[in-house]
């Protein structure tokens, strides 16, 4: 594919996108319930495609463990989809309502309205299942989307788009209204983040390398989704108990996913014993420990960590840990190398915890629990376009409500402005 075509390919996206806008709920409803059984009805297809990929994951790419977990589809992760796909056909259409309505003293009523974007690109790794959530997110907003996935997906991008566009069809909506870029061209990427006019919207989720690569060349409007350094800080007035569960879910669940945890912070009081009852729980699982001093002469087994690790996503079973000496060395630990995503305190002092929530510059802020639980669909979404870690328009985990913006209708009866 070259620019012109890119633009032409483009410009049908956005023809399509007028369409959406005018769609009635209950016909974008009967357009993702088609989306759903269609996703089902080919599974087979779709997970032999998803085979090709990991095969070359493999011989190709050498992607590790991790990557190829979040490339890897099953049966059972299909249906996962599928069922976030109903659960938003159960939530309210976002576009089309009224905000508020007034009247001025001059008689003119002012009706503020929710309406879709029109046209949004997403810019993704090698995550499928992003696929299916953008689709379906953007065609219940009434928007219509671009979709530029991982090159390492790329089989398994062609077969979801394949069978999302015949879905439409079926519908008697234009399949452009989802379309994705297979050509894994850098080039083309340019000049996507670069068709203001066409395009209203671009955004990109992935690693911190894609992200800002995004948000520094786009002319676009972009909304900023966030790599994740996530840190647990354990208070020296923590249920160690709970502290294990919280640790070892935070890190061992799906450790290549942004809400995964990448720092433990340990309260100097607690240090001793939260060693002793959380490492060999996180070593069994095949966790690497990469500490600070103090937690090296705790634990012989940890690698002394340098100063990259406080900032890096690793995105694999690798933890770096640090003891500080008080709360506020953690809120200051975490405001210096957070990527504002997801934060989490352990500790029953309901004082240390408000402060925690209260100082801590994240979308997400936890008391007592994992910061897995950053999620569109754990958050009640049914699925997720991103986690947005900037302040406007939007920020956390953004469902259908990030996807519109709104429209000012006034009605008169010959007003003139004096």
């Amino acid at each position: 594919m070259n620019s012109s075509e890119l633009k032409a390919a483009c410009l049908e996206v956005k023809k399509a996108s007028r369409v959406l806008g005018s769609l009635s709920e209950s016909k974008k409803n009967e357009v993702l319930g088609a989306v759903h059984d269609a996703l089902l009805k080919e599974s087979d297809f779709i997970l032999a495609e998803n085979a090709k990929d990991m095969e070359r994951a493999e011989s190709v790419f050498h992607l590790s463990s991790s990557m190829k977990e979040r490339l890897n589809l099953t049966e059972k992760r299909i249906v996962s989809i599928a069922e976030g796909i109903r659960q938003v056909m159960t939530l309210p259409d976002p576009s089309g309502r009224t905000i508020s309505d007034r009247t001025l003293p001059n008689g003119l009523e002012i009706v503020k309205t929710s309406v879709p974007f029109g046209t949004i690109a997403m810019i993704y790794e090698s995550r499928p299942n992003v696929t299916v959530d953008a689709a379906v997110l953007c065609l219940k907003s009434g928007n219509a989307c671009i979709l530029r996935g991982g090159k390492e997906a790329h089989f398994t991008n062609a077969a979801l788009t394949q069978v999302i566009q015949k879905a439409l069809v079926s519908c008697n909506v234009p399949k452009q209204a989802v379309f994705s870029i297979l050509d894994p061209s850098h080039e083309l990427v340019n000049e996507l983040l670069h068709l203001r006019g066409i395009i209203d919207l671009v955004i990109p989720r992935g690693g911190h390398r894609l992200i800002q690569t995004v948000v520094s060349n786009s002319s676009v409007p972009v909304i900023e989704t966030g790599s994740g350094v996530c840190h647990t800080y354990v208070d020296k007035e923590a249920d160690l108990n709970k502290a294990v569960r919280i640790i070892v879910n935070a890190k061992v669940q799906r450790p290549s996913v942004c809400n995964a945890m990448e720092t433990l912070l340990i309260h100097k009081d607690a240090a001793d014993a939260a060693v002793k009852k959380v490492f060999p729980e996180l070593e069994a699982y095949g966790v690497e420990i990469r500490g600070d001093e103090r937690i090296c002469s705790l634990w012989p087994h940890a690698i002394p960590a340098v100063e990259a690790d406080w900032s890096t996503e690793y995105g694999d079973l690798i933890l770096s840990v640090r003891v500080v000496d008080s709360l506020e060395e953690a809120i200051n630990h975490i405001s210096r190398y957070s990527t504002h995503h997801s934060e989490c305190i352990v500790t029953e002092n309901k004082k240390n915890a408000r402060l925690f929530v209260n100082a801590i510059d994240a979308a997400c802020v936890y008391v007592n629990a994992s910061t897995r639980f950053t999620d569109g669909f754990e958050f009640g979404f049914g699925a997720e376009i991103g986690i947005s870690t900037q302040k406007l328009h939007v920020r956390g985990p953004m469902g259908l409500e990030a996807l519109v913006t709104c429209k000012y209708k006034i009605f008169g009866d010959g007003q003139v402005r004096g």
